[in-house]
């Protein structure tokens, strides 16, 4: 198993570098970073605009741009940029507040998603399998922005009602926080409640009916029938003979929409104002920064590999059956 993972992580390399040079390419010919600078009145003198230009690799080559990029983040050199950041300080720290808010939301979505879809396989057409099913096509037509705004609303009203902040609407932590270790953790805490209920809420509803029409399937294989002729109880047919087998194809859905959940921790970000990588990318891209949105495109491209590793890993501990040579 660890020679397949090698070899998939060395299999990942190329397809970062290509997707890296699409968007370096794309961003680079979408506008000039210098356009709102040579816009000023009166115009700065040409030596400051030849002198932005040097600093920003403008009068480089595209090729040669790239390659002293891509060469570069060895090093932990991520490039210039308009903003007068470093790039690298400046990403792994929004990094960290907006992957604590797409691991909590994934592992809320799974949690309620595997739920829902045992519950409705194992009630099929009844009642309450026409309702969860009801709420999942629900959620899954809600967009991510008009969820989010509403759910803001909603505890906004709470709090003015009650006199009190029962609920963080603004920001990913507070400005200021008294005591120790323990409020902090509370503090992120109390800030990650909505932002995680928008991304779980919305995402968790295609992943149900998946799990369900998955676990319908195991449940009309005969090592299931099997198991019940042996009198076995119902709960451990359902949990550990049929869920297990149907969280493999779950889980290869969960790792392809890794991807979704940070576009999707990208509106949810700029709802509930959290200065994390959406709000990062956002600006960038307005100001047609380059190297931010490459080193954007790095991380959470890496992260979305990594999850899909990390899928095709389980696969083995989840089905006895699957096994890597």
């Amino acid at each position: 198993m660890s020679a397949y993972a090698v070899r998939r992580l060395l299999i990942s390399i190329p397809v970062l570098l290509i997707s890296t040079f699409l968007v370096f390419l794309m961003v680079s010919l979408s506008g000039d970073p210098l356009d709102d600078l040579r816009a000023r009145q009166p115009p700065p003198p040409e030596s400051v605009l030849l002198a932005q230009a040097h600093e920003l690799r403008l009068d480089q080559p595209l090729l040669e741009r790239y390659w002293n990029w891509i060469s570069g983040i060895p090093h932990g050199d991520f490039g210039p940029s308009v903003q007068n950041i470093n790039i690298g300080t400046e990403m792994w720290v929004r990094f960290g507040v907006t992957i604590r808010l797409v691991l909590l939301a994934v592992l809320l979505a799974a949690i309620i998603a595997g739920v829902v879809g045992v519950v409705s396989a194992a009630k099929q057409y009844s009642p309450l399998d026409y309702t969860l099913t009801g709420l999942g096509f629900l959620f899954l037509a809600m967009p991510v922005f008009w969820f989010a705004i509403l759910l803001k609303q909603l505890a906004v009203n709470i709090n003015l009602q009650t006199g009190h902040s029962i609920f963080y609407t603004i920001g990913d932590r507070s400005i200021e926080t008294t005591g120790g270790l323990g409020a902090r953790i509370a503090d992120i805490a109390g800030h990650l409640i909505l932002p995680t209920i928008v991304l779980a809420i919305t995402s968790f509803a295609s992943w149900s009916r998946f799990n369900r029409a998955s676990m319908l399937e195991v449940l009309g294989s005969d090592y299931v029938r099997l198991a019940r002729a042996k009198g076995l109880p119902r709960r451990q047919v359902l949990v550990r003979h049929a869920l297990r087998t149907a969280l493999a194809p779950m889980v290869t859905v969960m790792s392809l929409d890794f991807a979704a959940f940070f576009s999707g921790a990208i509106v949810t970000e700029t709802v509930f104002q959290w200065h994390g990588m959406g709000d990062l990318l956002l600006t960038s891209i307005r100001l047609r920064d380059v190297y931010p949105v490459l080193a954007w495109l790095l991380i959470a491209g890496s992260a979305v590999i990594l999850m899909n590793l990390i899928a095709d890993l389980l696969y083995a501990a989840l089905d006895p059956r699957i096994r890597y040579a």
